[in-house]
C-alpha cells in the first residue's frame, strides 16, 4: 500500500466524522468524502502532500457537500436547514491548513453508527469498510465476491436506512454503550475472519480484509486504550494473522496448523499480540476475545506442534464456554478434549453438536469429525467424513485439502 493510500485510509473516518457531526447528513457527507478522497488520490502523488492533509480533505469534501445541497430542487429549504445546524463561526468553510477544521476525532462515533442494530449484518460490514475503512465500493465488492452494482446497492440501502431511522450522530448513552461496542467488535471480527479464511472463491486469504480489520481495530484500541476486549480482539487478530505466510503452499495448497513451517510465522506480530493479551488479562475483566487470544498465544508460542500445551488450551476453552457458549466454541473445545483425553472423548462431544441447527450442516463439524475418526483408526468413516466436508464447503482451497485427505486414506 502506498504512503498516500495509507494516509487516506487513516484520515477517511476522521474527515467523515467531522462532516457528519457538523451537518448530520450521513449519506450526503459520505458521498462528498469519497469524492474528496478520489481527488486527493489523484492530486497528492503529483503535487505533494498539503500542509494539513486532514484539513484539505475536510475543506474539499465540505465544498462538494455544499455543491450537492445547492443542486437540489429544494435548494433554499435545505440550505437553511444546514445553516441552522452549523454554528455561526463554522458557517464559512476553513481554508486548507486552517486548524479550525475541528480537532475532534469522531471515528468511534462513526463506528457505532455504521454498526447500528437497525442495519443488517451484511450492511454493517459493507458500511464499516466503506465509511470507516475508506475502501471503494469496487474493493469491497471484490473482497466479498459480489458484483460492484450489488455492493453499491447494499451500501446505498444502508445509508438510506440510517437516514430513515433518524439515527443521531452521537455515541450511544452509557446503558447501551457496552452492547453497541460488542456489535462493533463483532463486525471487525467478521471482517478479519472473511479475510483470513474466505468463505468462498479460489483463494484462502483476502489480505486486504485482514489488514483493514487489524488497522481498524488498532485505531479502536487507540480510542479505547483501557478496554480489555478491544485489546483482546487486536491481539487475537495479530496472533492469528502471524501464521498467514505458512498456511498455504505451492498453488495455494492449504497447510493445516500442525504441519506449518513455524519459521515462517511473524514473530514480531506474535510478540505484540502476546504482550497485548497479557496486559489485558492482568488489568481488565476477562472477556471472550481475550480468551481466544490467549488460546492463539499458546499455539503460537509452541516451538513444535507436538509441544503445544493442550491441557492449558482445554482449560481456556472451558472458561470461554462459560462466557460465550456457542457451537463454534464447543466444536473447538471438542478438539482440545480429543488432544488431551483421546479422540473418542472428542467424538462424544461432537454427537451433542449434531443436533444444533447452527452448525449441523457446516463443513467444519464434518471435517473435525473426520479428523477424530482418522485418529481412532476408523479409515472408512474418516474418508466419508472428509468427502462430506468437501461437499459442504464453498472455499476451493478447503475443498481441495479435504478431498486430498480422503484420497490419501482411500
Amino acid at each position: 500500500m502506498s504512503t498516500v493510500e495509507q494516509l487516506l485510509r487513516e484520515l477517511a473516518p476522521q474527515v467523515l466524522g467531522v462532516l457528519v457531526h457538523r451537518y448530520e447528513q450521513f449519506d450526503a457527507c459520505e458521498d462528498a468524502v469519497q469524492e474528496a478522497l478520489l481527488d486527493a488520490a489523484v492530486q497528492w502523488p503529483e503535487q505533494g502532500l498539503p500542509d494539513s492533509p486532514r484539513a484539505w480533505l475536510i475543506t474539499v469534501a465540505g465544498r462538494r457537500l455544499t455543491d450537492q445541497v445547492r443542486s437540489e430542487h429544494a435548494r433554499r429549504r435545505r440550505e437553511e436547514t444546514v445553516a441552522a445546524r452549523v454554528p455561526a463561526d463554522e458557517s464559512v468553510l476553513p481554508a486548507p491548513g486552517d486548524e479550525r477544521a475541528s480537532d475532534q476525532d469522531d471515528t468511534l462515533t462513526l463506528l457505532f453508527l455504521c454498526c447500528h442494530p437497525a442495519l443488517s449484518q451484511a450492511s454493517q460490514l459493507a458500511l464499516t469498510l466503506r465509511a470507516v475503512g475508506g475502501l471503494t465500493t469496487a474493493q469491497i465488492a471484490s473482497a466479498f465476491l459480489v458484483p460492484e452494482a450489488t455492493m453499491a446497492q447494499r451500501i446505498s440501502r444502508a445509508k438510506q436506512r440510517i437516514k430513515a431511522t433518524g439515527v443521531p450522530f452521537r455515541q450511544p448513552p452509557e446503558p447501551e454503550r457496552a452492547d453497541r461496542l460488542r456489535v462493533v467488535l463483532h463486525v471487525l471480527y467478521l471482517i478479519f475472519n472473511e479475510g483470513y479464511t474466505a468463505t468462498s472463491g479460489p483463494d484462502l486469504h483476502r489480505a486486504e480484509l485482514t489488514r483493514e480489520a487489524i488497522r481498524l481495530t488498532g485505531a479502536l484500541r487507540r480510542l479505547l486504550p483501557a478496554d480489555g476486549e478491544v485489546a483482546g480482539l487486536l491481539a487475537l487478530m495479530l496472533l492469528t494473522d502471524a501464521r498467514r505466510a505458512a498456511r498455504t503452499g505451492s498453488g495455494g495448497r492449504l497447510i493445516p496448523l500442525a504441519e506449518q513451517d513455524r519459521a515462517l510465522w511473524d514473530r514480531r506480530a506474535i510478540a505484540e499480540g502476546v504482550a497485548l493479551v497479557t496486559e489485558a488479562l492482568s488489568t481488565s475483566p476477562v472477556g471472550p476475545y481475550q480468551l481466544q487470544a490467549a488460546i492463539a498465544a499458546v499455539h503460537d508460542e509452541a516451538p513444535k506442534a507436538e509441544e503445544t500445551d493442550w491441557p492449558q488450551i482445554l482449560a481456556l476453552y472451558g472458561v470461554l464456554a462459560g462466557l460465550d457458549d456457542n457451537p463454534v466454541v464447543r466444536l473447538n473445545h471438542a478438539v482440545a478434549v480429543a488432544m488431551v483425553r483421546g479422540p473418542r472423548a472428542g467424538l462424544d462431544l461432537l454427537d451433542g453438536l449434531a443436533a444444533d441447527a447452527r452448525i449441523s450442516g457446516h463443513h467444519r463439524l464434518a471435517s473435525v469429525r473426520a479428523h477424530l475418526l482418522e485418529m481412532t483408526g476408523d479409515v472408512d468413516a474418516a474418508v466419508a467424513g472428509y468427502r462430506e466436508a468437501a461437499r459442504l464447503t464453498t472455499s476451493l482451497p478447503e475443498q481441495r485439502y479435504l478431498e486430498g485427505r480422503a484420497a490419501r486414506l482411500s
